[in-house]
């Protein structure tokens, strides 16, 4: 088994922040696997269904707890999953580290400032997991884009031509590293 988490925010206002590529991410995966409808776990509070690729089950999961507070829903779903190992999980973020378009897969390494993330190595207490890191900068030569602070910049929505580029880098090259990793047994 395999846990999938993707962060964001929840409700419409944040739909189409640069804060939600995970969930964008999880919906798309989603979708590719025939998953059109999430239960609800209130005592997780989260979003979750289940996937499966060949022989391997995964949950994927949206945390409703806020991205900041990210690490509960995740805790909790390593709380109900004993056979769950810290190398089967996969947390799908935002990050200004990366350019748009572009992504990093890494185990037990990520971005340098990232509180739904820093809140997750709370909750499961080590920062050993897998981490899919999507790239959501594009301020440069951006007018008006490049002012805005860090925080400012994520909590905005990604333009049309923005969304263009990641609906290509999701489907194209993001989803298939994600089948990939499910059905590896072994790191990357």
């Amino acid at each position: 088994m395999k846990l999938i988490v993707g962060l964001g925010n929840p409700g419409r206002k944040y739909e189409n922040n640069r804060h939600n590529i995970g969930f964008m991410v999880i919906d798309r995966l989603a979708s590719e696997f025939g998953t059109t409808n999430y239960e609800l776990s209130e005592e997780g509070q989260t979003q979750y269904a289940w996937l499966k690729i060949g022989r391997e089950k995964a949950e994927i999961l949206k945390p409703q707890t806020f991205m900041n507070n990210s690490g509960f829903s995740v805790g909790y779903a390593k709380k109900n999953h004993s056979n769950l190992r810290n190398s089967d999980i996969c947390i799908i973020h935002d990050d200004l580290d990366i350019p748009l378009g572009s992504y990093k897969m890494q185990f037990g390494k990520g971005p340098r400032l990232h509180n739904g993330v820093n809140s997750i190595e709370e909750g499961l207490g080590t920062k050993n997991f897998w981490r899919l890191r999507v790239g959501i900068n594009n301020r440069e030569g951006n007018r008006g884009e490049s002012e805005k602070s860090g925080e400012e910049y994520v909590l905005s929505n990604f333009s049309g031509q923005e969304r263009e580029i990641l609906e290509g880098t999701i489907g194209e090259r993001i989803v298939p590293v994600i089948k990939d990793w499910l059905l590896k047994r072994s790191a990357i």
